[in-house]
């Protein structure tokens, strides 16, 4: 049975970006996900019949305080990756969000979004 499990503005600090000074002061960022997995029908109530959200969150933390990235696209594929690695998830959402970009005028911040089925 698919099932989709959200996972809600995971905040990290990371040294992303193209600027120099992303890179020297560093920022927050923010990811949020959408793992569909292939579970079985409940009544199990066993943590090995679905995904770990634990382990999802810790890889985001990884990758998100690792090297540097120029560009949330890179680090949207990174993740979007590494999650389709763990057991049971057929596709993933991974939304990377900069909330205060040093861009005049935004506001509201900035994201990039990826989808990615199991496979590609």
């Amino acid at each position: 049975m698919l099932t989709r499990i959200a996972i809600e503005e995971i905040c990290c600090y990371g040294r992303h970006g193209v600027l120099a000074q992303e890179r020297e002061l560093g920022q927050e960022f923010r990811v949020s996900l959408e793992l569909t997995a292939d579970l079985p029908p409940a009544g199990g109530d066993r943590l090995d019949d679905t995904v770990d959200y634990r382990l999802a969150v810790a890889l985001v933390q990884r990758i998100m305080q690792g090297e540097p990235r120029r560009l949330l696209e890179t680090l949207a594929f990174e993740i979007a990756r590494e999650l389709l690695a763990l057991p049971r998830v057929a596709s993933v959402r991974v939304k990377v969000a900069k909330p205060h970009p040093p861009i005049p005028g935004v506001r509201g911040g900035v994201a990039v979004e990826m989808t990615m089925p199991r496979g590609d």
